[in-house]
C-alpha cells in the first residue's frame, strides 16, 4: 500500500517568531510587501526541478515554516541568477533571503543530509577561513567523501589527468600573513547581532 504523505500545514508546524526575525535582517525586510504574484517562480530557471517554488518559500518564510523552508532544496538550487530580485514588481530582495536561508540552514545543522550544495559551502567557508584562499580540487574532494565517496574514486581518470598537467594540487594554498585575517575575523565574531546588523546596513548604504 502506498505511504500517504501530509502536504496540509498546521498551526503547530509553525515555529512562531521564525518569519519576523528573517525580515529584521538587512535586505530581507521587504518580505512582508509580497503579493504572492508567482513571477518569481515564472522567471527561475531552476523552478521545474525544485520541491518547493520561490514563491512558495516567500510565504512559508513569512509565515513561519522554519523547518520546512530549511529542509528544502530549493534554497540550495537557487543560483544566485538575480532573475527573481529584478523583475519582483514589489523589488523585494528575493536572491538575498535565499542566502540568508542558506546560511541559517547551515548555522543550524538542519539542511538536507548528504546534499552537496551546503557541505560544499561549509567545506569552502572552512578552508578559507582557514588559509585565506581555497585549493579547488582538495575543495571538490572534501566535498565528494563527505557526500558520494564512489563518484570520487570514479573521476580518478579526471584528477590523473589534471595531475599530470599540474592542475591537481597535492597541498593547500595559502596567503602569507594569516594573522592579520584572523584578527579581522575575530573582530566580526565578537560583534553583537545587532551590531552585525548595524554593519551591514552601512554597508549596504555606502553601496
Amino acid at each position: 500500500m502506498a505511504e500517504l504523505t501530509r502536504t496540509i500545514k498546521y498551526e503547530a508546524d509553525r515555529v512562531k517568531g521564525f518569519g519576523r526575525e528573517l525580515m529584521s535582517v538587512p535586505g530581507c525586510e521587504d518580505l512582508q510587501s509580497c503579493i504572492q504574484c508567482g513571477t518569481c517562480s515564472g522567471v527561475c530557471p531552476l523552478s521545474i526541478y525544485m520541491d518547493y517554488s520561490p514563491r512558495q518559500v516567500m510565504a512559508l518564510t513569512r509565515s513561519d515554516f522554519k523547518n520546512e523552508v530549511l529542509r528544502s532544496h530549493t534554497i540550495w538550487l537557487c543560483a544566485s541568477c538575480y532573475a527573481c530580485t529584478v523583475e519582483c514588481p514589489r523589488q523585494i530582495r528575493i536572491t538575498d533571503i535565499m542566502y540568508e536561508l542558506k546560511q541559517r540552514a547551515i548555522h543550524e545543522g538542519i539542511y538536507v543530509k548528504n546534499f552537496p550544495i551546503p557541505v560544499l559551502a561549509k567545506e569552502f567557508y572552512t578552508m578559507s577561513r582557514k588559509y585565506g584562499r581555497i585549493t579547488e580540487n582538495i575543495l571538490a574532494a572534501f566535498m565528494f567523501l563527505k557526500t558520494d565517496w564512489l563518484a570520487a574514486i570514479g573521476m580518478w581518470k579526471l584528477g590523473l589527468g589534471l595531475f599530470r598537467r599540474g592542475r591537481f594540487s597535492l597541498w593547500f594554498h595559502a596567503i602569507k600573513r594569516k594573522d592579520e585575517l584572523n584578527r579581522m575575523l575575530a573582530t566580526v565574531d565578537n560583534l553583537s547581532i545587532d551590531e552585525l546588523k548595524d554593519e551591514r546596513k552601512k554597508a549596504s548604504k555606502a553601496t
